[in-house]
């Protein structure tokens, strides 16, 4: 709960613009500098707008806003990814709904930025997608006075796709403000997000279009030949989030040793559904209770309310301690009873935990570090995070970090209820225990590099209950397990960027390896990707462009197939996807504040006809032409 400092990068801006005074007449004065236009995210840390044009910026230009660097995209834009790397489980002792495969779109807590300007600012995103539809991301942001800031937003998106029954249609809504009082001893900053996401389900490729699409058929170069295994799904995510965080500063002594006390406060409300629906029951499934109008929904509410004190002295450094009372309830709308087994319909418990967080630089190494454990309520929960930093010089940097993390498995593990018999359970599971030791090199000389060395107990996931020769058949008896053994996970992210004029070459890889616990983890061997750019000013450096060619590769491994049914991923051991590659041409501009993009993606499958997947029976995408732009106005 504490608040970190700020962080600034250098940008200028001191364009002029018109002005109209009382007589009518157009007067010249400055524009505020970029460096006024302030983003602060729920840790304090504080930025400002940045509309520099930059290959990272490309990597982000998606629909989820994020670097998705080791996740491969579906053939439909808002479609689940499949991931190629381990990212560690969620920071929170919470157990969530489950559905990881649906929830990469949704806006968390942290995705949520506070702003203080000092004229209004709005942001246009637009890029076109797969068949009938776009991607827009509207946003505005104002101070309606020196110490009040609003901002509302709105992201939408609608694909079609190329294949039958795989349309996806996103909204989210986003609207919030921050205040600050006059003495500055007071704070608040708050925001309410209600977001959807529709996908129609189709479950991928029946036997014989699998067998034509991979055989390279030409007689189905239109996509909407191709059969799905059903085309009358869908599932829907819903979310809804209330957040509030104050704090209020009771003491301020300056002196030789600067003190302070805070009072700190947030409230954070969650409601999460899970919808699922089908006209006829399909039997890949397995035996149904009913069979036809299928409408499988889940519910999941938390209400965490945190309070703490925090103290600041210069000697000492910054500590905190808080108390946090969660309200927990997930479920269905009633009990099933079954021959051997009663299904519950609820899962409700009250987890109250009490933490702290600490920070404080002592020469040239910046400490931090931060404790919470469960004290009461059905499920425990430990986590523990320290980290140390330093500075060797400023080009370079050194960063440790160990991390432990005790929690439940998500609820979905423990509790589903469905109309398909073999997809109800209630499960009595362990704690996941993961336990994290990272070393970071951020090198602007050398190299930049991530080592991140994991142990994992009671990995948790789903598979086929018995052992199936064929993919097809596996979705009819999936169950969620946990692994008996330890999972030994090593992860080596560098990333090394080389110059020569205006020719750049930036580099990302990955390595893995799972030395235990490799038949229930899966992750390829390696991960790439390679930038090769041209950068310049042109028309008198009325525009400056980037333009070059991206190469992402993965290695093969037993990827996880994704299941409509639980929105989550689930283990197989039929096929293998991999070894695969693809070369994206962009063409990316910058006049004035406006970014323009534009893509060619997969261009090898112009030569050879695609036949690659990014799932299990799920096609990869096609050779597809893309464009849009980013626009920030200053008003």
């Amino acid at each position: 709960m504490g608040q970190n400092l700020g962080l600034k990068k250098e940008v200028t801006n001191s364009n002029e613009r018109g002005a109209t005074n009382a007589r009518g007449t157009t007067s010249k004065r400055e524009k505020p500098p970029i460096t006024d236009y302030k983003i602060i995210n729920v840790a304090g840390d504080t930025t400002f707008v940045d509309t520099t044009l930059t290959i990272r910026k490309d990597y982000k230009y998606n629909y989820i806003r994020k670097d998705n660097f080791g996740l491969l995209e579906s053939s439909n834009i808002g479609q689940p990814f499949t991931e190629l790397t381990y990212f560690g489980l969620d920071n929170s002792l919470m157990p969530d709904i489950g559905r990881r495969a649906k929830q990469f779109p949704l806006l968390k807590v942290e995705d949520i930025k506070y702003y203080h300007v000092p004229t209004p600012l709005s942001e246009l995103f637009f890029k076109t997608t797969v068949e009938q539809g776009q991607n827009l991301d509207a946003f505005l942001t104002t101070n309606v006075s020196e110490k009040t800031n609003l901002f509302v937003g709105y992201r939408g998106l609608r694909s079609l796709g190329n294949y039958k029954s795989y349309l996806t249609s996103q909204g989210s809504f986003r609207v919030g403000g921050s205040y600050k009082s006059e003495n500055q001893k007071y704070w608040v900053r708050t925001h309410f997000v209600s977001q959807d996401l529709l996908t129609e389900e189709n479950g991928g490729l029946d036997e014989v279009s699998l067998q034509n699409y991979s055989a390279k058929n030409e007689d189905i170069d239109d996509r909407a030949l191709l059969n799905q295994k059903f085309e009358d799904a869908e599932s829907m995510l819903l979310h809804k989030r209330f957040f509030l965080q104050q704090n209020y500063t009771l003491s301020k002594v300056t002196d030789s040793t600067k003190n302070a006390i805070a009072l700190q406060h947030h409230i954070d409300f969650t409601d999460k559904e899970y919808h699922f629906s089908q006209e006829i029951a399909y039997a890949g499934f397995g035996e149904t209770f009913e069979n036809t109008k299928i409408r499988d929904i889940v519910e999941y509410q938390n209400i965490e309310n945190t309070f703490g004190v925090r103290y600041a002295n210069d000697i000492l450094g910054d500590l905190g301690v808080y108390s946090k009372h969660n309200a927990l309830n997930y479920g269905y709308r009633s009990k099933l009873i079954l021959d051997d087994q009663v299904i519950p319909n609820r899962i409700n418990e009250d987890m109250i935990s009490l933490g702290a967080n600490y920070r404080k630089k002592i020469g040239g190494f910046q400490l931090q570090g931060n404790a919470e454990q469960v004290l009461v309520g059905e499920f425990s929960g430990t986590k523990f995070n320290a980290s140390a930093e330093y500075e060797l010089d400023s080009l370079n940097l050194l960063r440790a970090r160990v991390q432990v993390l005790d929690k439940s498995p998500d609820l979905g593990y423990l509790l589903m209820q469905s109309a398909y018999k073999n997809y109800n359970w209630y499960n009595d599971f362990n704690n996941i225990n993961e336990r994290k030791i990272e070393f970071e090199l951020k090198s602007k000389k050398f190299v930049n590099a991530n080592l991140s060395l994991y142990q994992i107990d009671n990995y948790t996931y789903l598979k086929s209950q018995v052992a199936v020769e064929n993919i097809y058949e596996q979705d009819s008896v999936i169950k969620a397990y946990q692994y008996q053994d330890r999972v030994d996970y090593l992860k080596l992210h560098v990333n090394k960027n080389f110059s020569y004029g205006k020719f750049h070459l930036y580099n990302d890889v990955i390595y893995q390896k799972a030395s235990g616990g490799e038949d229930v983890f899966r992750t390829p061997d390696l991960v790439t990707r390679n930038t090769l750019l041209y950068e310049d000013h042109w028309f008198k450096k009325a525009m400056f462009l980037q333009t070059g060619f991206i190469f992402n590769y993965f290695s093969d491994f037993a990827a996880n197939a994704q299941n409509a049914i639980t929105g989550d991923y689930v283990l197989q051991n039929n096929i293998e996807i991999g070894n695969q590659y693809t070369l994206d041409f962009f063409f990316n501009a910058k006049v004035d504040q406006a970014r323009l993009y534009f893509k060619a993606e997969n261009l090898t499958t112009i030569l050879s006809q695609n036949n690659n997947f990014y799932a299990p029976l799920q096609p990869n995408r096609d050779f597809i032409i893309r464009f849009g732009i980013v626009w920030n106005f200053f008003l």
